[in-house]
């Protein structure tokens, strides 16, 4: 991995310089690893290892608090002993959040395999994090690394919060808070194309266009709120390296919904252009303050609250 993950206080001095007071972290791959390793699958992680990954991260948010906080990881596709584990993690820790892939060996989390996570997470009462695995779906197709790097993740982002969208997952969770990494991916620009897609299966076909898992006949007329509207149910950072990303979260989801994310490290994009590009967005200075630290100080009950950058 970059050697810059494990300069933890150097980060936090960098982001200090920024204006940045508190930096939310949390591994996407627990203690496995984004880089693709022969023989290494992330999904197939033993408990034990988990928790001593957890037990390290909890003392070193600790060790510099408060400027630290973060995210316990968890397989939503987990069995009941791991979603247990992953309970407990967060009921006896200082983390604020969970943090989890947004495709599991290729299957998007609209799965009825990951219904039991939602479920806990929805009473643990704290925001998802929804980050790009590995190996995304179709990881298989792309010749170059880099291209799973900047598309495949970039898309695999994208692809799950349409499909938790259109299966229902969030009405049938409505005290879930997702957050989605790389600003959401694409989802900015699929608000009509997912309206398109439910007026089409309102209407009953083609096959397949229903809920995936069986679930259950066409929604009734006027029953649901699109798709459009329920996009805006989701949160997104700020961490793309796309203005024109930024500009469609905002537009679609609207301020309140976006927060400053850097992916730093090990993005390789500074800190002060990510700051830049949430200040060059039309926003009033109330909701500049909200994206830069306040939505995040409320929807992560972070303490001391965050100061805007």
């Amino acid at each position: 991995m970059p050697p810059a993950l494990a300069d933890i206080g150097g980060m936090l001095e960098q982001k200090a310089k920024a204006g940045i007071d508190v930096t939310i972290v949390g591994s996407p791959v627990g203690f496995g690893t984004m880089v693709p390793v022969e023989g290494m699958d992330n999904f197939d992680q033993p408990l034990d290892r988990l928790e001593s990954f957890h037990d390290w991260l909890a003392e070193t948010v600790s060790d510099h608090a408060p400027h630290l906080s973060a995210y316990a990881y968890t397989n939503p596709f987990g069995d009941e002993a791991m979603l247990a584990q992953t309970a407990q993690t967060v009921r006896d820790g200082p983390f604020v959040g969970l943090i989890v892939n947004t495709s599991v060996r290729g299957e998007y989390l609209d799965s009825p395999g990951a219904d039991a996570f939602f479920a806990m997470a929805e009473e643990l009462d704290v925001p998802v994090f929804l980050h790009p695995p590995a190996e995304p779906v179709g990881t298989a197709s792309y010749a170059a690394f880099g291209l799973v790097e900047q598309v495949a993740r970039f898309c695999d982002v994208t692809a799950c919060l349409a499909t938790l969208v259109f299966s229902g997952r969030l009405e049938r969770h409505p005290r879930l808070r997702l957050l989605a990494a790389m600003a959401g991916g694409a989802i900015g620009l699929l608000g009509e194309r997912l309206d398109t897609a439910d007026r089409m299966r309102m209407r009953g076909g083609p096959p397949g266009s229903g809920p995936p898992g069986g679930g259950g006949p066409p929604p009734e007329a006027g029953a649901s709120p699109p798709p459009s509207e329920q996009l805006r149910r989701i949160y997104v950072d700020t961490a793309t390296s796309s203005r024109h990303a930024l500009e469609a979260d905002l537009d679609v989801l609207g301020a309140g919904r976006m927060m400053l994310g850097t992916d730093s490290p090990p993005a390789s994009k500074p800190l002060e252009v990510s700051l830049q590009d949430v200040r060059e967005l039309q926003l009033s200075e109330p909701e500049r303050d909200a994206v830069l630290g306040a939505t995040a100080a409320d929807l992560f009950r972070l303490a001391p609250a965050v100061q805007p950058g």
